[in-house]
């Protein structure tokens, strides 16, 4: 819905296997989505993925943003901030500042190394892109058989810039039962408290 409801957004496309499609339509159904939906067939993994949307948006487009399914609590206010930043940006990521002190473990569980927590961000998404660019990225790392986790990865073996966005602390990745229990109290507290300002 955050989508749906971003003043920003023009065109959604849903990248997903054949086998989740029929789920996918009855949930746009369900949603009564006004904004154009296209249903394109995803990759072997995220980055095949991408590539195949990108080769689904519309012939106009200028500029994406590509958000991750698991980050299921953006808000249409991220959703905005970052395709107004697109408009700037040849390329950007959603970030947030790390809060914790990061260390780096070599193999053996030994500590190598902490770095400056003034300088990491955790990543998140959406990311944004100019779409020839972004093109001529994936197509490029199809070319080196480049394997990257995310697209602003691709930017940056290519030494394009990248810039950040200020993301969200609830736009948490949800891939553990962990996550899934505070996305569900995030949702209730959305739901239930209207004084809380989400967008």
């Amino acid at each position: 819905m955050a989508a749906e409801q971003a003043e920003s957004i023009t065109w959604i496309g849903i990248i997903g296997q054949g086998e989740d499609e029929s789920t996918w339509k009855q949930l746009v159904l369900d949603l009564q989505l006004t904004k154009p939906v296209l249903f394109i067939l995803g990759g072997d993994s995220r980055q095949a993925s991408v590539y195949n949307g990108l080769q689904g948006l519309p012939s106009e487009a200028e500029q994406v943003l590509i958000h991750d399914g698991a980050r299921c609590l953006a808000t249409p206010s991220l959703l905005d901030r970052c395709a107004s930043a697109a408009q700037k940006y040849q390329g950007l990521i959603a970030a947030v500042p790390v809060k914790d002190t990061i260390k780096i473990v070599d193999q053996c569980q030994q500590v190598q190394g902490t770095p400056d927590r003034d300088q990491l961000w955790a990543a998140q998404t959406p990311q944004g892109f100019n779409v020839k660019a972004l093109k001529t990225a994936h197509q490029q790392g199809r070319n080196q058989d480049w394997q990257v986790t995310d697209d602003a990865a691709l930017f940056e073996r290519l030494h394009l810039p990248v810039h950040v966005v200020m993301g969200e602390e609830t736009n948490l990745k949800v891939t553990t039962p962990a996550d899934l229990a505070i996305a569900t109290l995030i949702l209730q507290q959305r739901l239930t408290d209207p004084a809380l300002n989400w967008n």
